[in-house]
């Protein structure tokens, strides 16, 4: 063999002898990849993108100095910043005999597809409104489609000023608390409340807030109620009767009680998932407790929720003094607030309340409230950035993104007021503002006596 093949020969056997690491190391780097899948190590789309923006993004002979034209090339902003989740609501909307429609407006008005809903017309009301309803949102188009909208189907006996009231309340955030985990706040409204604000306002206002908060209207200062609510004894017949009647008093009186403090307030409320959670599980005994004795108080849905969380010290540091409600009340305050009308459209407003109740069926006012602030049309839903199709909201498009109108700084106007308040003393309030600046307080307050009734 000639050296020409000698040398041919000699290339050949080096080519070999790097082909087989080369073989092993794209087998071993191969291995470590899928086990760096496997370990979650790259989880995600987003964590690998985040892996290879530390290489540039061009090789250096595609490079551009500072100087040229491409450089000065707008690409687009980079995405924000990661920060906590928009916020969901779970709803209860409860009306009677004769709320039907009023439930079923007020229900539209209310809803974005993120939310959560139950909604309950009690035992008085005729079979024939509970099948209506019931029928209703088996069909609706979206409702079917999301499935977030949940009726009682077996209603409960609820009678005004009683026990049951806080009975019907807790099921429904027992309800709520075993369809989803993926809620911030419970709200409870009846069919006379109305929204003043859009949920994509709503939303919005409360992005920035403590999930932990819990807006709870409350005092200390019982006054008058000493005597005529708390130390009286009622029945509520709506515990064991399959047929309303009102309650009725027992001749016995009791004392106020020396093992936990009372306190009274508003029966609307927005309480946090924590709360919640505390109230319907109990792995304290106290919600328990505070349950049977509030079962002869009269009014008891306008001091549970306050005595169970001004008690524990857990919680007493989360509450807003504000129930985000506009009622009108005469002076002194009767048994029942003002029917609100179109002469009570411009307090409303200024009230920077995210709700407003009572109102009548259809009143004018409502078609004001839809158009002036709502933009909501011909009984359709409240638009909101989710809406899709025609006509407007017919189908669901991103329920993630939202488009806050003037309703949103109205209610951020409204914590910014109760955060004052806080700064001096006379409230409480925890909040993180879109700067992350935090205020907090200690203690459930007492300003002076209210008289809120439902």
């Amino acid at each position: 063999m000639d050296s020409r093949g000698l040398a041919m020969v000699s290339m050949l056997n080096m080519e070999k002898k790097w082909v087989f690491p080369l073989v092993i190391t794209s087998l071993i780097c191969t291995i470590l990849l899928v086990t760096c899948f496997n370990m979650g190590l790259v989880s995600s789309v987003h964590r690998i993108n985040s892996i290879f923006s530390i290489f540039p993004a061009h090789i250096s002979m595609n490079q551009r100095k500072p100087g040229y034209a491409e450089s000065k090339i707008d690409t687009g902003p980079l995405p924000p910043p990661s920060g906590p989740a928009l916020p969901r609501f779970a709803y209860l909307v409860s009306g009677s005999k004769g709320d039907l429609e009023k439930l079923w407006r007020t229900l539209h008005a209310l809803y974005h597809p993120r939310n959560q809903y139950v909604v309950h017309l009690d035992l008085e009301a005729p079979a024939v409104e509970r099948v209506t309803l019931a029928s209703r949102i088996a069909n609706h188009t979206v409702f079917s489609k999301v499935g977030n909208v949940y009726m009682i189907t077996k209603a409960n006996m609820v009678t005004y000023r009683g026990p049951t009231m806080v009975a019907n309340t807790l099921h429904a955030c027992a309800i709520h608390l075993n369809r989803s985990k993926n809620w911030d706040w419970f709200i409870n409204l009846s069919a006379s409340d109305y929204p003043l604000v859009t949920q994509d306002d709503l939303i919005d206002a409360f992005s920035d807030l403590n999930r932990n908060l819990n807006f709870i209207e409350h005092t200390s200062q019982l006054g008058w109620k000493a005597d005529k609510r708390a130390m009286p004894l009622i029945i509520d017949p709506g515990l064991y009767m399959s047929t309303k009647s009102d309650i009725f008093w027992t001749s016995q009186r009791r004392a106020l009680p020396t093992a936990f403090k009372l306190f009274t307030g508003s029966a609307w409320t927005v309480l946090s998932h924590s709360f919640v959670e505390f109230c319907v599980w109990g792995w304290d005994n106290l919600p328990r407790t505070l349950l049977m004795y509030y079962t002869n108080f009269l009014s008891s849905p306008e001091g549970y929720f306050q005595t169970v969380v001004c008690n524990v010290p857990e919680f007493a540091k989360t509450v807003v003094n504000h129930d985000l409600h506009y009622i009108s009340w005469d002076t002194p305050p009767k048994q029942h607030p003002h029917i609100l009308t179109l002469n009570d459209m411009d307090k409303m407003v200024r009230s920077n309340a995210a709700f407003a109740r009572k109102f009548s069926q259809d009143d004018p006012v409502l078609d004001k409230i839809d158009k002036d602030l709502l933009g909501r049309e011909n009984g359709s839903f409240t638009p909101g950035a989710w809406c899709s199709g025609e006509p407007k909201c017919l189908k669901v498009g991103d329920m993630n993104k939202i488009k806050p109108g003037p309703g949103a700084q109205r209610v951020r106007q409204l914590i910014a007021k109760l955060s004052t308040k806080a700064i001096l003393g006379r409230d409480q309030l925890g909040i993180r503002t879109r700067s992350m600046f935090r205020i907090e307080a200690l203690v459930c307050v007492s300003l002076h006596p209210m008289n809120y009734t439902v």
